[in-house]
């Protein structure tokens, strides 16, 4: 019987759908407790402190470029005690967990496409199934868990190193006291913000594992495939990442704001 249209490698929406199809039969095999624990220690530290030195890099650069441009502008408005607190909101809000979830699609994402897609056009996959061994729980479900549970961390450390950058560089090019910085972030920022943060690098985690472990897994055309599925892998989780934090921004910050904000 041949495969339903949606369904055939080469409709276009074929590994969107396959994807979704992946996601849901995980979520389903993690509810019934098909957990290899092995694995997924093994994966959770590849993409935790693996990844843990250019995320940290990363947010110490954007708080270091962010607080250049904000301090500069707020000081010529006198607004100088509401640039910890901007710096903070924003690091919180979006840039910690979308830029930390960049880095880890870019590398891990990268990776699960390359090692699964090598896996499948070298019948790899078709031995788990001959060792009667389900390919989802032993390869999708470690690497799904591992991303859901190590990019929200990375993207804490990454929302506390985005901060000290900031009070550093506030103090040491204008003067700004750490007391005045700090007390800034804290009047500004809310236990919500950085819930928000947890909760946008906990999706981000999903899709970036979701993808790449689904774009390997329709994997064909030997190495040449392998190259493809990679590339493609990168960017439907970048594209994913980018669509998905602007429908949760939308549904968590709708309104006018923090009476903070409001009175600077």
């Amino acid at each position: 019987m041949s495969q339903p249209k949606l369904l055939h490698s080469g409709n276009p929406f074929y590994r969107p759908l396959a994807a979704i199809l992946l996601g849901g039969q995980a979520i389903a095999h993690i509810l019934a407790g098909n957990i290899h624990r092995r694995n997924t220690l093994e994966q959770m530290i590849n993409v935790g402190p693996a990844s843990l030195t250019i995320a940290v890099m990363t947010a110490i650069s954007v708080g270091f470029v962010f607080t250049i441009q904000v301090a500069r502008e707020f000081i010529n408005f006198g607004a100088t005690t509401a640039v910890g607190g901007v710096l903070a909101i924003a690091l919180a809000r979006e840039l910690s967990p979308v830029l930390t979830s960049v880095v880890v699609a870019g590398r891990v994402s990268s990776a699960f496409a390359a090692e699964i897609g090598t896996m499948q056009v070298t019948e790899q996959i078709d031995a788990l199934y001959m060792l009667k061994t389900d390919p989802i729980d032993y390869l999708v479900i470690p690497r799904l868990v591992a991303c859901c549970l190590m990019v929200p961390l990375l993207s804490l450390i990454s929302l506390v190193a985005g901060i000290g950058s900031g009070l550093f560089i506030a103090e040491a090019q204008y003067q700004i006291p750490y007391s005045v910085f700090l007390s800034s972030v804290q009047s500004f920022m809310t236990p919500w913000d950085v819930c928000s943060s947890v909760i946008k690098a906990f999706i981000f985690g999903a899709l970036i594992s979701v993808i790449g472990c689904s774009w390997g897994l329709t994997t064909t055309g030997g190495a040449k495939g392998v190259g493809k599925s990679t590339t493609t892998a990168v960017v439907i989780s970048l594209l994913s990442i980018f669509m998905t934090d602007f429908l949760l921004s939308w549904l968590m910050f709708q309104g006018m704001g923090t009476s903070s904000i409001q009175g600077v």
